[in-house]
């Protein structure tokens, strides 16, 4: 009789979904075309509205904000997406970095505030190894944000040096 392998039908876990809230065609163009040549799949918002819109039909991973919409201040869809999607990794991308805007993104919710010019690479995969490791704790999104509000010298410092849980810069 022949036997007969049984193969491990291996899943190809899908990448995730991004929401890229920005103002400036130019970015959002460039910056969905990179994350999509890495296999994301990434839809784009240029205002906060349009962006809660969209974040309330389709579940994201991950949304980058800038600080800076025409229709309201990056921190205003910010704390909106934490309480209606807590899961969702939250992220501040800024050209006009200020100790002040840091501090209100990371009271806000925002899981990184990072600066323009982007290196997606080394922020995508600071995400994931933050979310591995927070898995590892057993943490949850809440969690992760009470122990930042609990110390504001960490907030401060971290503001100061442009580095929250991310890579400082994002080049693209």
């Amino acid at each position: 009789m022949k036997e007969v392998k049984s193969r491990k039908i291996e899943k190809k876990k899908p990448k995730p979904r991004i929401l890229l809230i920005d103002d400036d065609g130019n970015i959002r163009r460039v910056l969905t075309e990179i994350l999509q040549e890495k296999g994301y799949r990434v839809d784009s918002a240029e205002t906060g509205e349009r962006a809660i819109d969209l974040s309330n039909k389709r579940f994201y991973n991950i949304a980058l904000i800038d600080i800076r919409l025409p229709d309201m201040s990056g921190v205003e869809p910010l704390t909106r997406l934490k309480e209606t999607k807590p899961k969702m990794r939250k992220v501040i991308i800024t050209g006009y970095p200020t100790l002040e805007n840091a501090i209100e993104a990371l009271n806000g919710g925002a899981h990184a505030y990072i600066i323009k010019p982007l290196d997606i690479s080394r922020t995508l995969g600071h995400n994931r190894a933050t979310t591995r490791k927070a898995k590892r704790r057993g943490e949850n999104d809440r969690t992760t944000a009470s122990r930042i509000h609990r110390n504001p010298r960490t907030t401060a410092r971290a503001a100061r040096n442009k580095e929250v849980g991310f890579a400082n810069h994002l080049r693209v």
